[in-house]
């Protein structure tokens, strides 16, 4: 298994309006935009914003559907990730995904 990315697509609407974007999302996409190589070594699905969202309640549970979210596949173990106690896999969301890409593929940080 390699590193599993989850993005929400863009464009959506819901009772506020739309179309929307993540922009969590946004920023883990502009890396990828970075370091093309990323797309090649993690799996990164799409999905589309209502919930639930089936492939990451199997990952990880029902209470950790936010995305992004990255499914670690064990083998770099990663301090600050969480474990989902529905499941037992470690993950990441949102912005903490950055730093752990950068140690487990060699890509850069973003300035403090």
């Amino acid at each position: 298994m390699t590193d599993r990315l989850y993005l929400l697509n863009p464009g959506w609407h819901d009772d506020a309006g739309g179309p929307w974007y993540c922009p969590a999302g946004a920023i883990v996409e502009g890396v990828l935009s970075f370091y093309p190589a990323l797309r090649e070594q993690l799996e990164i699905r799409y999905l589309d914003h209502p919930r639930p969202r089936p492939a990451v309640i199997a990952e990880v549970g029902e209470d950790h559907q936010s995305c992004p979210l990255l499914v670690l596949d064990q083998t770099l173990d990663w301090p600050e990730a969480n474990t989902s106690a529905a499941t037992g896999r470690r993950f990441l969301q949102d912005e903490a995904i950055i730093p752990y890409l950068a140690a487990r593929y060699g890509i850069g940080l973003p300035h403090p």
